[in-house]
């Protein structure tokens, strides 16, 4: 089996303390050197039939779908929905990078995910190798076990044709825009929350980007509410399953050469009330990202800065943030323990966490030294 990753890649599941190979890279999609697409067997025409008589992709479609590749940041709801779709549709090749661990409250909706799963405590990138190559063997699988940063997003998501969404903040997913208009490769936004799923294919110079969508020109004197979340508003796993067809039929299109097929909108669809809609997004002319190359989120710059503060205790000083801690209160009530308010400050408890919560958007978690730990509580509970 051609190896999509260079090198020799290994069959058994890495060290989780290994965060990336870089031998584990390969072309790049501006300047790629030649490939020899291997002709698919009787076997693989067989397994994939029913798609090649899709007249769109054929034949010609899926031997390029099997020789292709993709890295997928975020591994919980709509990236274990993701996942799934294409390894069964013949991807060849997938990375995956995420830096949590299965827990039961996430097989409601995280498909490939199973209770032992949960009971053993496993890195959901392990998790999910486990399960995607006993459903298709033939696909390479590469899981690492991080936290996307500024320091490792250019050697992670290096030599991909796309760059897939599965993450659950909005500081992630602006990290991973600024490093695909950077290394000039395509990404899918896609995001689930409640009833409603939202996506965006990006085209770096071609299309809007993230920043274009988000930001404003006055974005970084702006009060920014709170941001919904999994963990206070709840969500229905159709909704996941529906944004993650759209997400990895669009990159099915980007793979085998179809952009003509793209939507080229900004889609949202809530799946309660069946309302959805397609949106044209502009490219903005002064867009910090793809106009200026103002990557601040790749340089580290626009992120909360972290700090140890005492035993067991991280605190996150997030920048140009105000909450409205009556507001976080009322969607902390069913989802948190112990949560207390008064005009200062907000306090609640999640598991053996303690958060404390700042009108300015600073807060402390007690009960951990690890940054990644607290930053995703942060990213939970309170919004990016």
């Amino acid at each position: 089996m051609m190896d999509l990753f260079g090198g020799e890649q290994p069959m058994d599941s890495p060290n989780v303390a290994q965060v990336f190979r870089p031998e584990a890279v390969v072309c790049s999609l501006e300047s790629p050197p030649r490939r020899i697409l291997l002709p698919m067997d009787a076997q693989q025409k067989d397994r994939y039939s029913r798609q090649i008589l899709f007249a769109p992709i054929g034949e010609s479609g899926q031997q390029l779908l099997l020789n292709s590749k993709a890295v997928l940041v975020g591994c919980g709801a709509t990236g274990t929905a993701v996942a799934n779709l294409l390894i069964r549709a013949g991807l060849g090749a997938l990375r995956i990078i995420d830096r949590d661990f299965v827990e039961a409250s996430n097989l409601q909706r995280q498909t490939l995910f199973e209770e032992s799963d949960a009971q053993e405590n496993l890195p959901k990138s392990i998790a999910a190798e486990k399960r995607l190559k006993a459903i298709n063997s033939q696909s390479q699988i590469d899981p690492i076990v991080a936290d996307l940063t500024p320091k490792n997003a250019r050697q992670l998501l290096a030599n991909f044709p796309i760059i897939l969404d599965g993450t659950d903040n909005f500081e992630t997913r602006l990290l991973i825009n600024d490093a695909a208009i950077a290394l000039n490769t395509p990404w899918i936004y896609a995001a689930a929350v409640a009833s409603t799923g939202v996506t965006m294919t990006i085209l770096p110079g071609e299309t809007a980007c993230l920043a274009c969508l988000l930001e404003t020109a006055d974005a970084d004197n702006a009060a920014h509410q709170n941001d919904a979340t999994c963990d206070t508003a709840g969500i229905l796993n159709s909704a996941v399953n529906a944004v993650a067809a759209i997400e990895s039929t669009e990159a099915i299109k980007l793979l085998i050469g179809q952009r003509n097929a793209l939507h080229q909108r900004l889609i949202s669809q809530d799946v309660w009330t069946n309302e959805t809609r397609a949106i044209k997004v502009a490219r903005n002319e002064n867009c910090r990202a793809c106009a200026k190359k103002n990557f601040r989120y790749l340089e580290g710059s626009a992120q909360p800065h972290i700090t140890l503060c005492g035993r067991d205790s991280v605190q996150i000083h997030e920048r140009h943030r105000t909450l409205d801690l009556n507001a976080l209160h009322q969607a902390l009530t069913n989802t948190a323990t112990e949560v207390r308010s008064n005009n200062y400050l907000l306090s609640f408890q999640v598991n053996s966490y303690k958060v404390t919560v700042f009108p300015d958007g600073r807060a402390i978690i007690k009960g951990t030294r690890d940054p990644a730990v607290a930053r995703t509580l942060y990213a939970r509970y309170i919004g990016a």
